[in-house]
């Protein structure tokens, strides 16, 4: 007794936790219907009987027991009828007055019976009462199950064959029970327990019934497709191996001497079928479709199926390329296992075969004038390829990628693992994922794009920086062609000039080569300031005779720049000083300031010039090819503070007409500065 009770307990506990948590689900998911509400209620009065039952050894709960076991039936009575009302048209409900009538004469039963159970003492038996009616109500759901089946529309039983098969399923089995107990006159322990399990049996797929009929019931319950696909392969390999036991035990009773080997042998390839069942990506393809089919009104997912291809569009370059990750999005919606993407440029003739998820690279290109391209209808139509394109072997659809009007590009995508029927919820996923791909062909093709103008750019400046240094060896070159003529025969000059011409060929090597290696290959190097500035002063007054005064703080440390880098900023601001000085004819040398700070060495080139204006600094003097000499480039200005720049300074412009300019730039230390035993002035 103490077993029957426990198992009792369990049984109806269980199934009222799961009835409770269905009715939370509703509740909380749902703003609810009529419809809803009935099945809430019902769900609710089932809830309350399995938890009675569980407890009906403890008063009062055996009496609470007993009448919502009476209004159980009921409850789902009320629930079907409704649901007969909503699902059948009014012209078509000619079984309802039948029903009522039904109901009419089963308690007239009832009370028939009732009267015959009546003991001497004029007692009724309410324990007859209860059984009766029990009875009643269940044959009436029948009958009402029946009736709502035969009157609904074939194309519309879909939305109804569940709850038909779950309560018509609990209706038969009530009448088992009640018949059982009517004939013994006691109620058997195992259906009484069994019903407790049959009624739990049910419960999902009362859950899948509301889910793919909430836009007619408003009641929002999710049901996890993913949770559904394991719930039934674990059903599947239940049965699976149950059958397999089940024929051991057949070998065991024909051949007692081989029998236990083959049951061993049946059950381990059972499980190994499974392994192998389970890890195949075409047989869990084919029972995914089977249960999309039968248990869901539509065939996607979409909250899951558009955060999978975000993932898949969005993940890294360095896992996967772009062109795998667009055909891998479209492929993996309609369950295939590859595909063939190809795209085209505005100005091109043909598509051009750009990558491949497990497929062959496509060799030949599609030409504009190809069938295939005129089925795309301007991008807006899902094409099956074998009856337009034959020669496209191997494809199964063609996915139009449709970026602002324009055809980009389509994606081949091979026969699925499982075959299903197209429809129009395919193919509108199909075109809209379709179109967030192109986008993202489309910001991929212009990163590559910006990226390309963006070295260009970087080539670009380089040569004219090239340039501009190569005027300047000219120049100085030009210059010393002409002091040859006069001072040829003077060895000092000789040797000057085979200095300066050796130097020329130097700097026009370095600068060649710093115009085929990109800027970030030229070497950095620790240079000290004072002495480049020493060595340029030097050159430009032996070569220009110009007056030029350096003084420096006495203070050394270094600089992290590129020694042609340094000199040709330098160089340039000089001569746009002396030229300034000559130009206001002006008496006074050019002055060159080396200061060093904490962490940075200040240089100052200064000169009594014309000046500039603050607008001219501010509109045009780093504006690139913008200059006001005759035979000027534009480009020395901002070639020198883009070269300070890159070395982690800047250049500073300090200005106004008719007061000179002076000129600042600014570099960081690459170490502490060290003091200097005396200062040194040229």
């Amino acid at each position: 007794m103490s077993a029957w009770m426990n198992a009792t307990t369990l049984l109806h506990g269980g199934c009222a936790a799961l009835y409770a948590a269905l009715t939370v689900l509703i509740f909380t998911q749902a703003r609810l219907s009529r419809t809803g509400t009935l099945l809430a209620g019902a769900c609710i009065v089932t809830a309350g009987w399995a938890a009675a039952a569980a407890m009906a050894s403890h008063a009062p709960f055996g009496l609470i027991a007993g009448i919502l076991d009476l209004l159980r039936p009921a409850a789902w009575c009320v629930f079907i009828l409704h649901l007969y009302r909503r699902a059948v048209k009014s012209g078509r409900q000619r079984g309802q007055a039948f029903m009522m009538m039904g109901m009419v004469a089963v308690l007239v039963a009832s009370v028939m019976l009732l009267l015959g159970r009546v003991s001497p003492g004029g007692a009724v038996s309410l324990w007859s009462i209860w059984v009766v009616g029990r009875l009643g109500f269940a044959v009436c759901n029948v009958l009402l199950i029946e009736n709502l089946y035969l009157n609904t529309p074939e194309d519309a039983r879909w939305h109804i064959n569940l709850p038909c098969v779950a309560l018509g399923a609990l209706s038969v089995y009530d009448i088992a029970l009640s018949g059982d107990t009517l004939l013994f006159r006691q109620i058997s322990p195992a259906l009484y327990d069994g019903r407790a399990l049959a009624t739990a049996i049910v419960a999902p797929l009362l859950a899948i019934a509301a889910a793919r009929n909430k836009p007619d019931w408003d009641v929002n319950i999710h049901v996890s497709r993913t949770a559904v696909f394991h719930s039934a392969t674990l059903v599947v390999s239940g049965i699976f191996l149950l059958g397999l036991v089940a024929a051991g035990e057949a070998f065991r009773y024909i051949g007692a001497d081989w029998g236990g080997v083959a049951e061993v042998s049946l059950i381990f390839a059972g499980i190994v079928t499974i392994a192998v069942l389970l890890t195949s990506r075409s047989a869990r393809s084919h029972l995914r479709i089977l249960l999309v089919d039968h248990f869901f009104s539509h065939r996607y997912d979409y909250r899951r199926e558009w955060m999978r291809c975000i993932a898949t569009l969005s993940a890294p370059d360095a896992y996967v390329a772009l062109h795998t990750r667009v055909i891998r999005a479209l492929a993996e919606i309609a369950d295939s296992p590859g595909g063939v993407l190809f795209l085209r440029e505005r100005d091109e003739a043909a598509f051009q075969w750009v990558g491949s998820w497990n497929m062959p690279a496509a060799v030949a290109p599609v030409m504009d004038d190809h069938p295939l391209i005129a089925a795309f209808r301007d991008g807006d139509w899902i094409v099956e390829t074998a009856p337009v394109v034959p020669d496209l072997s191997g494809a199964w659809l063609a996915v139009p990628l449709n970026h602002g009007g324009h055809l980009t590009g389509f994606v081949l995508v091979a026969p699925p693992r499982a075959a299903f029927k197209l429809d129009r919820e395919v193919f509108d996923l199909l075109r809209i994922v379709g179109r967030q791909v192109a986008t993202y062909v489309a910001e991929q093709r212009a990163t590559e794009v910006l990226l390309q103008t963006r070295q260009l750019h970087e080539y670009g400046k380089r040569f004219a920086f090239v340039a501009h240094d190569i005027k300047n060896v000219s120049s100085q070159l030009s210059l010393l062609l002409s002091n040859a003529e006069t001072h040829l025969e003077n060895p000092e000059f000789q040797r000057d000039m085979l200095a300066t011409i050796r130097a020329s060929v130097q700097k026009i090597g370095a600068l060649i080569k710093r115009l085929q290696a990109p800027e970030s290959q030229i070497s950095q190097a620790v240079i000290m300031p004072g002495q480049r500035l020493e060595a340029i002063v030097a050159n430009c007054r032996r070569l220009r005779g110009a007056a030029v005064e350096l003084e420096q703080d006495g203070r050394t440390a270094g600089v992290a720049m590129a020694p042609p880098a340094f000199d040709a900023v330098v160089t340039h601001l000089l001569d746009n000083a002396i030229e300034a000085m000559r130009e206001a004819q002006a008496g006074e040398p050019v002055r060159i300031a080396l200061r060093h700070e904490a962490r940075r060495a200040l240089i100052d080139i200064a000169d009594n010039g014309p000046g500039m204006t603050p607008e001219f600094i501010r509109d045009e003097l780093f504006r690139p090819f913008r200059t006001s000499k005759p035979d000027g480039s534009g480009i020395g200005a901002f070639q020198a503070r883009e070269l300070l720049r890159e070395a982690g300074g800047d250049l500073l412009v300090t200005s106004r007409p008719g007061g000179g300019t002076t000129m600042r730039l600014l570099l960081p230390l690459v170490e502490a500065p060290a003091p200097q035993a005396a200062t040194a002035t040229a």
